[in-house]
């Protein structure tokens, strides 16, 4: 079993901006009104986690997924509507954010199954990561809803109910995989020179 590489100042550093990345992608609609459906705005978020584990990989994405959980778990406003704490988490779309970090680690992994990753594998990735997300968020949703927010709804409703979104995160889902490729392989050539950089100083 292969030693695991530490993570670098430069992935801590990417980390954090996909923590502040998924805190923009929650609240976007306060900047863009317009992007709601039935008054509950869209998110970015399944965009920007997705994206996450695309180019970071698996520990890394997930870590700052975890990241991202735990600052709203602590007060600041980076979930939804500019919410935070338990209550945000056991709401109907808690699942979802719990999602994003599996989601990230599964995209990661399945990129890092390739030593030469092609748009092909993007693809496979960033449609298990959305998968995952719903799969995760909306049966969490289902049961939040039935069971402790005492909002009565079938399960084939609560799949209907997000329709729209999944149509908005599909198409997101494939810009996301099509444009990631060049910006995987630009952020890991910055990356090498850092580290080379480094042993040169």
């Amino acid at each position: 079993m292969g030693k695991k590489r530490k993570f670098r100042t430069i992935d801590l550093t990417m980390a954090s901006m996909f923590v502040a990345l998924m805190a923009i992608g929650a609240n976007i609609t306060s900047w863009i009104p317009f992007l709601q459906v039935a008054n509950i705005p869209l998110s970015m978020q399944p965009f920007f986690a997705i994206l996450a584990g695309l180019l970071l990989g698996s520990r890394l994405g997930a870590l700052s997924m975890v990241v991202y959980l735990f600052v709203g778990l602590a007060g600041a406003p980076v979930f939804a509507q500019f919410s935070s704490g338990f209550d945000a988490l056991l709401g109907s779309s808690g699942g979802f954010i719990l999602s994003y970090i599996p989601t990230a680690f599964i995209v990661g992994k399945i990129i890092e199954s390739t030593s030469k990753p092609e748009l092909k594998h993007f693809l496979l990735a960033s449609f298990a990561g959305i998968f995952t997300i719903y799969l995760v968020g909306t049966n969490y949703m289902y049961i939040a809803l039935n069971y402790w927010l005492n909002i009565d709804m079938s399960y084939a409703a609560a799949w209907i109910a997000m329709t729209w979104f999944a149509l908005k995160d599909v198409i997101f889902t494939a810009f996301g995989a099509v444009i990631a490729p060049r910006i995987f392989h630009a952020t890991k050539r910055v990356t090498r020179n850092s580290s080379n950089t480094k042993i040169a100083s």
